[in-house]
């Protein structure tokens, strides 16, 4: 029934197994941050778990995305809000991957935090 579908680690408390403290309060800094900045009525916008309804993929217009990394789920999520898609968050229990590496880094994260002052025209 939503446009927007997010699984949030963060919409029924804190729900991640296998973090550092740091990793942890990166993420939730980032996450309220993200919030207090855009007004985005989403506790969990870096979630990369998402299902999206067609219509609001062709309403954003992929072509007019600029960013990636955790910066595109940001975007991606404040496009949907803008155009008044309905977003509805699912709480989920995230696992830390057993393979492979983040591909979190300084220029990630600086992206991400440039892209959320641009959406505000703060930038």
């Amino acid at each position: 029934s939503h446009d927007l579908v997010i699984g949030s680690r963060y919409s029924n408390g804190v729900r991640v197994e296998g973090w550092s403290l740091r990793r942890l309060l990166l993420s939730r800094f980032a996450n309220m941050f993200v919030s207090y900045v855009t007004r985005l009525p989403v506790r969990d916008a870096t979630s990369g778990f998402r299902c999206y309804r067609r219509r609001v993929l062709e309403g954003i217009g992929l072509r007019n995305i600029t960013s990636d990394g955790y910066a595109f789920q940001i975007e991606m999520a404040y496009q949907a809000c803008r155009q008044n898609f309905s977003i509805f968050e699912v709480p989920i229990i995230f696992k830390e991957r057993k393979r492979g590496v983040s591909k979190i880094s300084r220029s990630v994260i600086f992206e991400a935090f440039w892209l959320v002052l641009k959406l505000r025209g703060l930038r």
